[in-house]
């Protein structure tokens, strides 16, 4: 077990590594609470998975996060290097059918938009900002394709111009919703290996329906079922697991990535 999740356990992380603390949210959609009573703190360097069932609440707590939905009830609070602030910065990555692949624009542009809130007071891209978009369209196994429009990629080239976007500005915390969604498997592979290049650097919440992918690659685990059931580490069992999504589930997710399983398991299916 890593250090990071002894001091979980052991209740002795210290304060300078909380970089967004939920206390008591509440959050609902047209006048039905979605969300009851969710405390989570996300910490520095933290890799957390956010999984649940469909209705659940994960995209509400995202966007929460994100400030995109104000709760009914708790409060969020942000924090750099242990001191309150007012916000934080926050890379996205949306869930693809979120996305107008008909939008004039090419992939350069569209990695180069995650620094808008940076433009030079001519409302112009630097230099610099332009190579640091390049080393990212690299960076995302996407050379050669910078001034391709998005509606002539794949879905899973569409995704790595996204991701690209989302980290470009180097964000104190990555959130994903459904990232492995459209992307190929052979560049799934590689999606994981940046996250954990990324994670070097920044937290990360990965948002997935795919509870056997979240499981091999994260270091912490939340289940959004209404309220949130968070566990410090992926050794989960097949009963942590029912238990938080009131029903019956079995083993996930086998692939080509090395992975981690579910304790002893002998069925391989949902």
């Amino acid at each position: 077990m890593s250090d990071h999740c002894e001091h979980i356990h052991n209740g002795r992380m210290p304060q300078p590594d909380i970089v967004v603390s939920l206390k008591g949210i509440s959050a609902a959609y047209d006048n039905k609470t979605v969300l009851h009573d969710v405390d989570l703190n996300i910490y520095r360097n933290d890799f957390l998975g956010i999984i649940g069932p469909n209705g659940g609440g994960k995209t509400t707590l995202v966007k929460t996060i994100l400030g995109l939905l104000r709760p009914t009830a708790g409060s969020i609070r942000f924090f750099e290097e242990g001191k309150p602030v007012n916000s934080l910065a926050i890379g996205y990555l949306p869930q693809y059918n979120s996305i107008d692949k008909k939008f004039p624009i090419c992939v350069e542009e569209v990695i180069l938009s995650g620094l808008s809130s940076k433009k030079s007071l001519t409302g112009r891209f630097t230099q610099a900002q332009k190579e640091k978009a390049h080393e990212t369209i690299i960076r995302m196994g996407l050379e050669g394709l910078g001034k391709r429009p998005i509606g002539q990629l794949s879905g899973g080239q569409l995704q790595r111009a996204l991701l690209g976007r989302a980290v470009i500005s180097d964000p104190r915390l990555l959130i994903l919703d459904e990232p492995s969604t459209y992307i190929d498997k052979q560049f799934e592979a590689r999606l994981y290996e940046l996250l954990t290049e990324i994670n070097k650097d920044c937290a990360i919440v990965l948002v997935s329906h795919d509870i056997g992918t979240v499981l091999q690659n994260v270091k912490s685990i939340a289940c959004i079922n209404e309220t949130l059931d968070y566990h410090p580490d992926t050794g989960i069992t097949s009963e942590w697991l029912e238990k938080s999504f009131h029903c019956p589930i079995e083993i996930l997710g086998h692939g080509t990535i090395p992975h981690r399983v579910l304790g002893k398991h002998e069925i391989h299916n949902v």
